[in-house]
């Protein structure tokens, strides 16, 4: 689901999620600017708290956006993105790295954590971790194994930010393409529909 904003949260979120949404921006707000002062003491912030309750208090399908909401407003550095992501479950891992591309950290701090979803198996992480943020920061060889692993997993490959540009005249993703093909084909297992298209836009004539 895309990630709206609080404008179009308000007219989505009923009364009483309402309040628990802005009780919690405040007070991921309030953790920010005590974050810059020295003499605050360490604590994990209790925004966290709410960051992992989000999908209870304003539902399921509101959840990505609360947390980005959340993220944003406590400007989360690499630390805590890492943090939650770690000690999050998949849904909030999920949140993380849709919320990368909203936060815009520093390409080197949400490297890691895309390319650790894209070991799982878990399709709803592998779907968030091949947007906009991979689509921009993420190595070539480390974007062409995304792209495998989507095709591996039954993600669609239109869910890869930026496909096109990305592919087009990609000579080495299509030979990792065209192995992968050989090696189904000669296991006896189907070559998944969408590799021929993205084989098609490798073409340096393709247009992207």
């Amino acid at each position: 689901m895309a990630i709206v904003t609080l404008e179009e949260l308000d007219t989505r979120l009923d009364g009483a999620a309402r309040a628990w949404l802005h009780a919690a921006l405040a007070e991921a707000a309030r953790s920010a600017a005590a974050s810059q002062d020295p003499t605050t003491p360490h604590a994990v912030p209790a925004w966290e708290t709410r960051f992992a309750s989000a999908g209870r208090r304003c539902g399921s399908e509101h959840a990505d956006s609360v947390r980005t909401h959340l993220l944003h407003a406590a400007r989360a550095d690499a630390t805590t993105l890492t943090r939650l992501y770690q000690q999050g479950t998949a849904a909030e891992r999920r949140a993380v790295l849709l919320a990368l591309h909203h936060l815009a950290p520093d390409p080197a701090d949400g490297i890691p954590l895309v390319e650790d979803a894209l070991r799982t198996h878990d399709t709803r992480l592998v779907a968030a971790a091949v947007g906009p943020y991979a689509s921009r920061h993420l190595p070539p060889h480390s974007w062409r194994h995304a792209l495998l692993k989507c095709l591996f997993t039954g993600v669609p490959v239109d869910t890869a930010d930026g496909l096109a540009l990305r592919a087009h005249g990609d000579t080495e993703l299509a030979r990792m393409l065209t192995d992968y093909a050989a090696e189904r084909t000669a296991a006896g297992r189907p070559v998944p529909a969408d590799l021929d298209r993205v084989l098609a836009l490798t073409s340096p004539t393709e247009e992207s």
